[in-house]
């Protein structure tokens, strides 16, 4: 018998009563309505974000327990809050927020694993000095998850990599498990995904997130204070260490000798280690050889730049988690013009809902344009034949030596004079360089294609549809 939303919700209740006193009860979850169930997705209408975001911080496993039992381990929580006002007098919007699911990783304690002398206590450098108890918080960002890194061909190896490292800290070969890549593509909340990752699965062990000039940082204050040993054993007691941007290390050789020293203790004892660098460890410049032969101990996995449906996919799942709703080819041109990294893409974006948001404006193309180029350079790229050709194969998908073969098949021969139809349009090149690079062909060749082009525009709809299409891509890009 399929449940309705009301009675999942009314059971939900039950279990929540049975383990919160009446008052709490009354203040926090009375108030809460239910909206619809989609799959194992409940809908539930908040008053408020401030709601929602006590909620989150103090109820969340008691929620998940809760809907749990009607809707399966797979259940998930989106809440629905109705904002107070409008752009105008018609009906006020909502913002759909879904639940992160989990609580936010508190300072563990941990055990001395040396003996210590005359009442002599590790000191802990990251906090303020003169605390005796070993606390150590693990320097994660709750928000940096596996769930909301976007997987692509882009990052696939270095994401699956990362992920089998988070069920089996140190139990798998990835180890040191080295990422690396450029700015802005998604490093640093891969490593966080990672560590959250492993709190989750075991909340024993010790997990460290630190960049590497914080760390040289701890070195030099731990010289300075005469206090390099306990440096060194605070660093030997963490189960999973993860050290951001480490070619910073380069040409600090005493900071390299205590990493070393660092690294082979935790290596030796099966501990996780996971690095990342703005370039692969061949490239590293100013390393100790004896340092350089131990990143590549593992595995070392690269992150590229994203391609446009995975640029597509960081825009989408970024308005979801921020609630938004935003017409889907605003999104694809917000994916178009902007490729270098992702940072930039979601820098752009923050900037957009911010004018939005500040300025009472509705989310338009034309506030979009007008955002995107304060945000990008003006300077207008030179499309290359090169450029147009990968357009044109993803479009179809299909390789690009399949375009440059002799085949004769319709869809080859199609998507050759299309290439050839927008370099001609597009380019300063001549007919015989176009021909050239799209197979060899000739100067007629080309002239060809481009007034069967200009024909079945205007008696194929389908290929009209190409055409528009492939037109939108080249010109957004």
């Amino acid at each position: 018998m399929n449940k309705t939303v009301g009675t999942i919700w009314n059971e939900a209740l039950e279990f929540i009563k049975d383990n919160v006193d009446e008052q709490c009860y009354e203040t926090w979850f009375s108030p809460i309505k239910p909206i619809k169930i989609q799959g194992t997705v409940l809908t539930v209408q908040v008053p408020s974000k401030f709601f929602y975001e006590y909620l989150e911080e103090n109820y969340i496993s008691l929620l998940k327990a809760a809907i749990t039992k009607g809707l399966g381990e797979d259940a998930k929580l989106v809440y629905s809050i109705v904002m107070e006002n409008s752009y105008d007098n018609s009906t006020p919007p909502t913002m759909k927020l879904p639940s992160s699911g989990r609580k936010k990783h508190r300072p563990q304690s941990v055990h001395m694993p040396v003996a210590l002398t005359n009442e002599k206590s590790i000191k802990n450098p990251f906090v303020i000095p003169g605390l005796k108890k070993l606390n150590i918080d693990s320097q994660l960002n709750p928000n940096y998850t596996f769930d909301n890194f976007i997987e692509g061909d882009c990052n696939r190896l270095a994401r699956s990599a990362g992920l089998a490292v988070g069920k089996s800290p140190g139990g798998t070969s990835f180890n040191p498990l080295m990422l690396y890549g450029g700015v802005g593509l998604g490093k640093t909340h891969l490593a966080h995904a990672i560590g959250v990752e492993i709190k989750d699965n075991y909340p024993e062990k010790t997990v460290l997130y630190v960049s590497a000039e914080k760390f040289t940082q701890q070195f030099i204050d731990s010289i300075r204070n005469n206090s390099k040993n306990d440096f060194v054993h605070f660093y030997q007691m963490i189960d999973v260490l993860i050290i951001d941007d480490v070619q910073s290390f380069s040409g600090k050789e005493k900071t390299q000798d205590v990493f070393f020293e660092i690294f082979n203790h935790l290596h030796q004892s099966g501990k996780q280690i996971i690095l990342t660098s703005d370039r692969a460890p061949v490239e590293l410049q100013g390393m100790e050889q004896r340092l350089l032969s131990r990143f590549k101990w593992g595995l070392s996995a690269d992150l590229q730049k994203p391609g446009l449906e995975t640029r597509v996919a960081i825009l989408g799942k970024k308005l979801y988690n921020d609630g938004i709703e935003v017409n889907q080819e605003i999104v694809e041109f917000i994916a178009y013009s902007i490729n270098s990294n992702i940072r930039e893409l979601e820098g752009a974006l923050i900037s957009i809902l911010a004018q939005s948001s500040l300025n009472k404006k509705q989310i338009t193309m034309d506030l979009v344009k007008s955002m995107v180029d304060k945000f990008v350079k003006s300077t207008t790229r030179e499309i290359s034949i090169d450029f147009i050709q990968k357009v044109v194969c993803d479009y179809f998908d299909m390789p690009l030596e399949l375009l440059k073969s002799k085949t004769r098949k319709r869809e080859i021969v199609q998507a050759r004079q299309l290439s050839m139809y927008f370099s001609k349009q597009l380019t300063k090149n001549s007919l015989a360089s176009i021909g050239q690079q799209c197979g060899n062909k000739d100067h007629a060749t080309v002239l060809h294609a481009c007034r069967t082009v200009n024909n079945l525009k205007e008696t194929d709809k389908r290929f009209k549809t190409y055409v528009e299409d492939l037109q939108k891509r080249l010109t957004l890009a």
